[in-house]
């Protein structure tokens, strides 16, 4: 199981939303590369990053971030937030973004990603499962829209993609635990794809216990920020 530590970006600082509210926001460092540092010091090799400001609007904020941390670390990361249109996907894989995290481009415009997917490549490619209720929610999680999870899965599976990363938008950034029982209906369901647990991690127990589920990986974020978690010993996990 891969531990994946999370940068949500916002006003180019590193920030955490509860439940995807804008209204609700928390600001934890002022330096995105400084928090990168700190993860790659603690022995981490890959960061999932979200332009938050980016997944609402459609246009990047956290380009020259980016471009900052793959100069200064050896870092690989996972980026979301923005993704509109091959050119922009360009944009990042130019920037040096080992893969790219697509949500509302696969329901708005799903030609478009198709051909993301047929020009870098399916492995390069993760498609964000942002969900309540089941129903996949896009644009920052601001709109809700008319496909299931498994609606979404199925289509994006026919173009190749087999990586997916999964939020519970009711549980993200609450510390209230993972979503394992929807998680493991969709690994049981879809057991050839590479499932992205997502939103809620509390403690360190869950983690552990999360290893007996054997997901591909796990983001952590919150639970980070506000030490619920010692990074040293979610590191250990990681090995």
């Amino acid at each position: 199981m891969i531990i994946i530590p999370a940068i949500d970006i916002y006003d180019n600082k590193v920030v955490r939303l509860s439940k995807g509210d804008f209204k609700q926001i928390t600001f934890y460092n002022d330096s995105p590369l400084k928090q990168a540092k700190v993860f790659e010091n603690a022995g981490f090799e890959l960061i999932h990053i979200v332009d938050l400001e980016g997944s609402k609007t459609g246009k990047f904020t956290a380009m020259e971030i980016i471009k900052e941390i793959k100069s200064n670390t050896e870092l690989k990361i996972q980026f979301g937030g923005g993704i509109r249109d091959v050119k922009s996907a360009s944009q990042l894989f130019d920037a040096g973004v080992d893969f790219a995290v697509m949500g509302s481009i696969v329901v708005k415009n799903p030609p478009e990603f198709k051909l993301i997917v047929e020009n870098h490549g399916s492995e390069k490619v993760i498609t964000a499962v942002d969900v309540q209720d089941e129903k996949v929610h896009i644009s920052g999680w601001t709109q809700e829209s008319d496909l299931s999870l498994y609606d979404l899965i199925d289509f994006c599976m026919n173009t190749g993609v087999r990586k997916f990363i999964c939020t519970d938008i009711s549980k993200d950034g609450t510390l209230k635990g993972l979503s394992t029982e929807l998680y493991k209906k969709i690994e049981d369901h879809y057991p050839e794809i590479q499932l992205i647990f997502s939103g809620g991690v509390k403690d360190i127990e869950e983690i552990k216990k999360l290893r007996e589920l054997n997901p591909y990986a796990v983001v952590v974020g919150k639970a980070i920020y506000e030490e619920k978690i010692d990074l040293k010993e979610l590191a250990q996990l990681a090995l």
